[in-house]
């Protein structure tokens, strides 16, 4: 799931196999003496730098902060690599390249004090491996994941979709105004079972973006989390 990547005490055996628990962290400089020039070709080349410097002004007061097209971007990029399952290194760092940019034009500077958090998002990329369950067969990997947050009542959930339909609900803690401690209360297997989690099951997740449609989030094991908004309606059980 997706608020940050933790490895809390195991689960009964049978238990394990199914599920993990997540919540989705040398320079040289030389100089040269120019060659003699003709005047011509100096006053050619200082015209040319100067028209230069006052094309840049222009571009530089004009400078927007459109999220639009870094979404596009980004949304682009992550499409053919299945949630990041099939990224390799390099496709990683670009995508991580455009999601900074695009955390340059977060319109919501303080995200635990906005209703646009509130909901049911969906993990459409991640870079964690235990998220993505990489290491499992595809027919065994989990083909959907949610995240709900509620900022009312500062309640998260996470759930897997088929095959094995697990969850666990989390208590958050502002640290600040876009990071969150994160404390697992109960896991359910298969939606079902509940069991206790372990006292070390915690986490912190940091939100760089957050609009009506999209959420980018870094968790403490460094790992990054882009997702979709899919039901704003949803309710994080209490």
């Amino acid at each position: 799931m997706a608020l940050s990547s933790l490895s809390p005490s195991p689960l009964p055996t049978h238990v394990a196999t199914q599920y993990s628990t997540k919540l989705y962290l040398s320079h040289s400089t030389s100089f040269s003496f120019p060659a003699i020039q003709n005047p011509h070709h100096i006053t050619s080349t200082h015209n040319k730098k100067w028209r230069t410097n006052v094309s840049f002004f222009p571009a530089f007061f004009n400078k927007t902060k459109d999220a639009t097209p870094i979404k596009q971007e980004l949304l682009e990029a992550i499409a053919p690599l299945d949630r990041g399952a099939d990224a390799t290194s390099q496709d990683q760092q670009i995508i991580d390249q455009i999601a900074r940019k695009l955390d340059g034009c977060n319109p919501t500077k303080e995200p635990l004090k906005s209703s646009l958090l509130n909901g049911k998002w969906e993990l459409i990329y991640t870079t964690s491996k235990s998220i993505l369950q990489i290491q499992r067969p595809k027919i065994l990997r989990s083909r959907v994941n949610y995240q709900a947050v509620n900022v009312d009542t500062l309640r998260a959930q996470n759930m897997e979709g088929w095959p094995f339909f697990n969850q666990v609900t989390a208590d958050l803690t502002p640290l600040n105004a876009n990071k969150v401690a994160v404390k697992f209360d109960y896991f359910k297997i298969a939606g079902l079972i509940p069991i206790k989690a372990p006292g070390r099951a915690r986490g912190e997740l940091e939100i760089t973006y957050l609009d009506e449609e999209l959420r980018v989030s870094r968790g403490d094991l460094g790992n990054l989390f882009i997702l979709k908004m899919v039901d704003p309606s949803y309710k994080v059980p209490t």
